[in-house]
């Protein structure tokens, strides 16, 4: 009980996370701070994604409606909706396809419907997995981190017990500070790890939910090219 009071008033009744990771030894400090800079990065994606997401939907909502209103739709294909909306790549994917399966006339209708659904379904897998490559770096904090935390906290333990060996002590004066050191970076692992899984899950459900509209929109695009193939 003694050495319990002592070391509460040589280092104070709360921690302080900087003097943990200051005492702590080089290889949990290092383990720490790839552990800091991989939650900086988890957050600036969180951040990013966000936004881009909120850009994307809002930009695809207002084309997809022009689409519908307009009959020159070609004319809304500009450079600058290719390259920013999703959706009008999709209906770009169609539209290319119409006019190549159509140039030279139409010999089999079927086999221009099912080229003209194959652009563009494969263009909408493509908006989806550019999409959730983004959120590969979520997915490994969230499932690395604790793991790499763990580490840390076993180096620390060790290095724990070797200080027991080395001054022939077992006092909690000697124990406590390298275990409280370990168990920091522990900490730091599920700090950086558990925001990283509730970001991916529910971006992961965000951008399946995209995928199925941009779906969706491919298929009223190819039913009316479908509907300009009867007349052709």
């Amino acid at each position: 009980m003694t050495n319990i009071l002592t070391l509460l008033a040589s280092t104070g009744t709360r921690l302080d996370p900087l003097e943990l990771f200051l005492d702590a030894d080089i290889v949990v400090q290092a383990v720490m701070a790839g552990l800091i800079l991989a939650s900086i990065w988890v957050w600036t994606i969180i951040v990013a994604f966000s936004m881009r997401m909120r850009r994307i939907e809002r930009r695809g909502l207002d084309y997809e409606h022009d689409f519908w209103e307009t009959r020159e739709r070609e004319a809304l294909l500009t450079k600058q909706q290719r390259r920013e909306v999703p959706s009008a790549r999709v209906a770009a994917a169609g539209l290319d396809e119409w006019k190549k399966s159509t140039s030279g006339g139409v010999r089999d209708k079927a086999a221009a419907r099912e080229r003209i659904q194959a652009a563009m379904e494969g263009q909408v897998a493509h908006e989806a997995d550019e999409l959730a490559s983004r959120l590969n770096f979520l997915a490994t904090t969230g499932s690395v981190a604790p793991f790499v935390g763990l580490f840390g906290t076993v180096w620390g333990i060790m290095n724990s017990f070797f200080q027991i060996g080395a001054q022939e002590s077992s006092s909690l004066a000697v124990v406590a500070p390298g275990i409280s050191e370990a168990l920091f970076a522990t900490a730091i692992g599920l700090f950086a790890a558990i925001p990283a899984v509730i970001a991916y899950n529910r971006f992961s459900n965000r951008v399946n939910r995209f995928e199925a509209r941009l779906q969706r929109f491919a298929d009223r695009v190819h039913a009316g090219l479908s509907r300009e193939l009867d007349k052709a």
